[in-house]
């Protein structure tokens, strides 16, 4: 045979080897496929990232149960169980919740959406260490309530195990010197137990996670970050590179802050000040006004902030969750690329300050000095 022929037989086989090994990496199912429940070819088009050193690769948006506690709104638990049982089958495979959202009700409005979907269709991960509304019953981070913490929240969600636990809002405790001797500590012995696989910590102060994780003999997987990866705050970029040196799972929550970055608003007990909110209303209108929906670029902007391995989302709605699950797929116009760089110029660059690190903390501490004996302060 003509060796020039020859050499491009083989050049041909070697581009298609060299194809066909990319396909299967990019289309590679993840070890949550479940063929008898999943929509294959949605879980297909869903992209995975690996969780830092874990081992677990998740789904590139991930659900929040926090609104299956009626956080946002009151909601429909039909419509939250279809959402729940949606979400996972077209993809998504990373779930977070915790006993704080509906104080119980998120986790079990959450287990009887998983009866009957295979357990090893999803990771799970929930939290420790906030709890009751009542100001003096919220919080308490001792080994004690951490340990019966993780049982009630398995009993709940109907759950032999979780695949990562996780500290909640470790800001709120008295010192993070807490946090470091007692709490993590006690989550070590539930990872031991068999409980749960990994370890993660959780709050609004980026600078709290670079304490603890270098204080910290207890091995931490992942942090849950929120609001820092946003159109109004990209804060989060500054923590990346220590993050990726740690071998840190990232997760990154909320990406249109708490309703901030929407067209109907926050909630009333959005703790942002007030210049943040004007702000971001009157970026919702200029959207709204060029024909843009802010919600949709707020999502498309943190989907593409580097350094992030999973972003969660929470809603109760199977509209809006089918619009955030489109929005993965679906890149912004050159039109609402416009819009959006002009909306930060126009709103975001002028505001002195993005963030409302202290507020929530500085409130707490003010009510739980003055409680009475009634104990009628409440918070959030």
């Amino acid at each position: 045979m003509n060796k020039q022929i020859l050499a491009r037989i083989k050049k041909k086989l070697y581009h298609v080897h060299i194809v066909s090994l990319q396909n299967f990496f990019f289309y590679r199912l993840p070890e949550t496929f479940t063929p008898d429940f999943h929509d294959k070819n949605a879980v297909l088009q869903m992209p995975t990232n690996p969780l830092g050193k874990t081992g677990l690769h998740v789904s590139k948006i991930s659900f929040g149960a926090s609104s299956l506690g009626n956080v946002f709104r009151t909601t429909n638990e039909k419509e939250s169980l279809d959402v729940v049982r949606e979400a996972l089958q077209k993809g998504i495979n990373y779930i977070d919740v915790a006993p704080w959202y509906g104080h119980g009700m998120a986790e079990e409005v959450l287990g009887r959406a998983l009866v009957g979907i295979p357990r090893t269709a999803y990771y799970m991960a929930t939290k420790v260490g906030r709890y009751k509304p009542e100001v003096d019953k919220m919080f308490d981070f001792s080994a004690e309530r951490t340990l019966q913490s993780v049982d009630e929240s398995l009993q709940r969600m109907g759950l032999d195990y979780v695949d990562i636990i996780q500290v909640h809002d470790m800001e709120f405790a008295p010192s993070l010197d807490i946090i470091i001797n007692e709490t993590l500590p006690a989550l070590q012995k539930v990872k031991q137990s068999g409980k749960a696989r990994f370890i993660g910590i959780t709050g609004y102060p980026l600078k709290n996670f670079k304490t603890v994780l270098e204080k910290s003999t207890v091995k931490i997987d992942t942090i849950l970050t929120y609001c820092r990866a946003c159109i109004h705050d990209n804060s989060l970029q500054d923590y990346i590179p220590f993050f990726q040196e740690r071998g840190i799972g990232v997760i990154n929550a909320s990406p249109i802050a708490m309703g901030l970055l929407s067209n109907r608003g926050p909630p009333e007990w959005h703790p942002a000040q007030k210049d943040i909110k004007d702000a971001c209303a009157k970026a919702a209108t200029f959207c709204r006004e060029n024909g843009c929906d802010i919600s949709r670029l707020a999502m498309a902007y943190t989907l593409g902030f580097p350094g992030v391995d999973t972003t969660l989302f929470s809603t109760a709605s199977l509209e809006n969750l089918r619009k955030n699950m489109a929005a993965v797929n679906s890149p912004l116009s050159k039109q609402e690329h416009d819009i959006l760089n002009d909306t930060i110029k126009r709103y975001i660059d002028p505001l002195t300050c993005h963030h409302w690190e202290g507020v929530e903390v500085e409130e707490y501490q003010r009510q739980l000095q003055g409680i009475q004996n009634d104990g009628t302060f409440k918070l959030g």
